[in-house]
């Protein structure tokens, strides 16, 4: 046998096979009771996906990705971004889009565009594999497959849809199906990290989607626009993709208040599970839609063995509050850090920064004073300006009488009213040239520290737009400034008279 006879006889064997398997629930419906059924599955295209794609929708759709079928669907000119994490079906939820429009006689040209030809075609292969083997799909529609047009990169089903894959940068002028230009345009997996890191590769891409690949659509003719990928960078096709789109649909792993964005497939264990194997960086790029630069402003983030604590003169704990009891994944970090300074150096000795409830906010400067254990004298602070005064009054000084009443230790923790100025901008100023001289040191006994870790991944990824948490940041220049302020006020003052002045002037007559 040819190769090509080989092949035809593999995926008659696959559609054969197939066809048994889930032809098997309609065996007993005449034509008209096929008909009728099409007929109501086609006014309810949730219903159509669940029952074409059974194998598909293992778990019920999230809110969101009922929202963009039902836009995609429900518009016949369309330009829709998907910026969903990973995990949560961009790709395959683009497919029952597109597959129902073509199925039911409203799309009739489909070109798939990728960085590569190579990945569109590889994008490209669900559709043509539903079309072979989906015995649902030829029950209802009848067979699709067409053999004299049949290819990995271009195909044309016998409902008479031609599908077609190219990548960036080829040549998909006069894409046509009889008198049909393309009325769907999907772009998949279209930025890559390398063509990222270069403006001129980006522009060179995004040059071709206006220009060659847009410009393949008829003015006249309705046309649906499906971009899917994430924001991999600041500056890339998707981000201007999504500045022009009718509706730019950016969906994280997780939303605002740290819970799971599609619940019935991804758990929070599972979540968790997935995210402790990869870097923040990684996390913040692929499942947060978040691309972080790390190094470009705290670039060497030391650490160091701290000196005795029975060699400073003192020490702070210093702590960050931040409002609410909540311990989730998107509430702000409360941050708590044991702080020192030899000869200028400002040594991070240990410290919390956490999701955490108010009552743990104050027992973590018990802790501290627990660990300095009376070696050297320790002050105790908490940033509290005028807007925070309320709740240290109202909450966090009962906290505090509670812990003392239970521990019996009268430990006392002092208000920093100094009035802060941008958060960005301060943290840079105090911290950036400590850091730079290599007189920023953190306790390499604390290196795995997973408080310790949450902090030298807030610094490494800092940026001036605060791109990133930088609640540990914040924490660190505040106990910094308080330190300074300590010593200036230790310093000795000397006093002398104007009389005395007088007296050792040589020039005096």
């Amino acid at each position: 046998m040819k190769q090509q006879d080989r092949e035809a006889l593999r995926i008659w064997e696959d559609y054969k096979q197939d066809s048994l398997r889930k032809g098997v629930v309609i065996v007993n419906k005449s034509r008209a009771e096929i008909e009728r059924h099409k007929a109501l599955l086609e006014k309810r295209p949730l219903e159509w996906i669940r029952f074409f794609f059974p194998e598909f929708c293992k778990f019920d759709f999230a809110p969101f990705q009922i929202k963009a079928i039902m836009r995609c669907i429900e518009h016949d000119e369309w330009f829709e971004v998907l910026s969903w994490a990973r995990s949560l079906a961009k790709s395959t939820c683009v497919m029952f889009i597109v597959m129902f429009l073509v199925l039911t006689g409203r799309k009739r040209n489909v070109i798939m565009a990728s960085a590569t030809k190579d990945s569109a075609v590889r994008l490209l292969d669900p559709y043509r594999k539903q079309f072979e083997r989906n015995g649902l799909i030829k029950a209802y529609y009848g067979t699709q497959l067409n053999l004299g047009n049949w290819s990995e990169e271009e195909f044309i089903t016998k409902g008479g849809c031609a599908f077609r894959a190219v990548g960036a940068g080829s040549a998909p002028r006069g894409s046509r199906n009889e008198a049909d230009r393309p009325d769907v345009l999907l772009v998949d997996d279209f930025d890559t990290d390398e063509a990222c890191r270069n403006p001129d590769t980006v522009n060179k891409m995004w040059g071709w989607w206006e220009e060659a690949l847009y410009g393949t659509r008829d003015t006249a003719i309705p046309t649906l626009i499906i971009f899917c990928g994430n924001i991999i960078a600041r500056d890339c096709c998707i981000t201007r993709a999504g500045k022009q789109a009718d509706h730019w649909d950016v969906i994280n792993i997780r939303d605002k208040e740290g819970h799971s964005t599609w619940p019935a497939k991804n758990s929070e264990e599972q979540i968790d599970q997935v995210l402790a194997k990869i870097s923040t960086k990684a996390q913040q790029k692929e499942y947060f839609n978040n691309p972080l630069t790390g190094g470009s402003v705290f670039t060497k983030l030391a650490f160091g063995k701290v000196p005795p604590l029975r060699k400073f003169k003192f020490l702070m704990v210093y702590g960050d509050p931040a409002p609410g009891e909540s311990k989730k994944k998107g509430a702000s970090f409360k941050a708590v850090w044991l702080l020192g300074k030899l000869q200028g150096v400002l040594y991070v000795i240990k410290g919390f920064l956490d999701h955490t409830t108010n009552e743990e906010f104050i027992n973590w400067f018990f802790l501290l004073n627990e660990y300095v254990g009376g070696k050297t004298n320790l002050y105790c602070m908490v940033e509290n300006n005028k807007l925070q005064d309320p709740f240290f009054q109202q909450v966090l000084k009962r906290h505090l009488a509670r812990i003392r009443r239970k521990r019996n230790e009268q430990l006392s923790i002092k208000p920093d009213e100094d009035k802060k100025t941008d958060k960005a901008t301060r943290i840079e100023a105090d911290l950036e040239p400590l850091d730079r001289e290599g007189m920023l040191i953190f306790n390499e006994a604390e290196k795995d520290n997973p408080h310790m870790k949450e902090l030298i991944n807030q610094f490494d990824l800092f940026e001036m737009t605060l791109p990133y948490p930088a609640d540990g940041p914040d924490c660190i220049q505040g106990g910094n400034r308080a330190i300074d302020r300590k010593n200036a006020s230790l310093q000795k003052t000397i006093t002398v008279s104007r009389t005395t002045i007088r007296q050792k002037n040589k020039y005096r007559t």
